[in-house]
């Protein structure tokens, strides 16, 4: 069994199809795992779903952009902050309900005629069963934005998990500067992991819609939520594939949400 780590994927399953394709994963003997944020962005969140869920050993990490579909589904109400992306995992979920494409902007979302009966228990299910975090036998953490490093991760917060940024920009800042400076070399973000898989932050902030590594940590969210690409990622290798830049598989979407 392999174990391989995918970065953000934001509703884009045309994405998801060519990294599996091209990084020869195998869903009935490989292991994924996904780093969160599956919704919000391109408008295939439920085939993203539907794939996600054939794959036999999955570890399904949560993100906030997930975090607020589960809101939805717990509560029927719209979450406020679905003006960020949403509009794509409105316009999935309507399609397959077979409901009319037809929603109005709020100044807190979107006023749509989605209900939480219309998502599938499977789906239902998927999202409320998703992880804050995972650590595995090789003392690896992968988490959807981070943490707060000297706690134990047991007393933190669950929103730590899905919002911080604090612990990949400090680690690449250090990175940067440790160039100019021989005492940043000893540096080490996170002592207690062997290393840590996140995303939440895109690379592309940095230029780049290729993965980043700082000390012990990788940055896989390449920025398949915007204009990048969508990455998965061999843990033991460290060999990575990417699918086409998502502008050019999903033309007709200028701009995701």
């Amino acid at each position: 069994m392999k174990t391989f780590v995918l970065g953000d994927i934001h509703g884009a399953a045309k994405a998801l199809e060519q990294c599996i394709e091209r990084s020869g994963f195998d869903p009935d003997n490989d292991k994924l795992i996904q780093l969160g944020d599956i919704t919000d962005g391109y408008p295939d969140v439920f085939e993203c779903v539907d794939m996600l869920m054939k794959i036999k050993n999955l570890i399904a990490i949560k993100g906030n952009h997930d975090d607020w579909f589960n809101e939805f589904i717990s509560t029927d109400f719209h979450p406020q902050y679905w003006n960020l992306g949403g509009l794509g995992t409105l316009k999935s979920y309507l399609r397959h309900a077979g409901k009319p494409d037809m929603f109005r902007a709020t100044r807190s979302g979107y006023k749509t005629s989605l209900a939480s009966s219309d998502i599938p228990a499977a789906h239902r299910q998927f999202f409320m069963r998703q992880q804050l975090y995972h650590v595995d036998v090789k003392n690896r953490c992968f988490v959807h934005g981070g943490f707060l490093s000297g706690i134990p991760l047991s007393q933190q917060r669950p929103q730590e998990f899905y919002w911080d940024r604090t612990l990949w920009e400090n680690a690449y800042r250090h990175k940067l500067l440790m160039a100019g400076d021989e005492k940043l070399r000893s540096f080490a973000p996170v002592p207690d992991f062997s290393e840590v898989f996140l995303g939440h932050t895109p690379t592309i902030n940095w230029g780049t819609d290729e993965p980043l590594n700082a000390f012990n940590i990788w940055n896989l969210d390449t920025g398949a939520g915007h204009s990048g690409r969508l990455t998965i990622m061999d843990a033991d290798t460290k060999a990575y594939w990417q699918s086409d830049p998502l502008p050019s598989l999903y033309a007709e979407n200028t701009r995701p949400g």
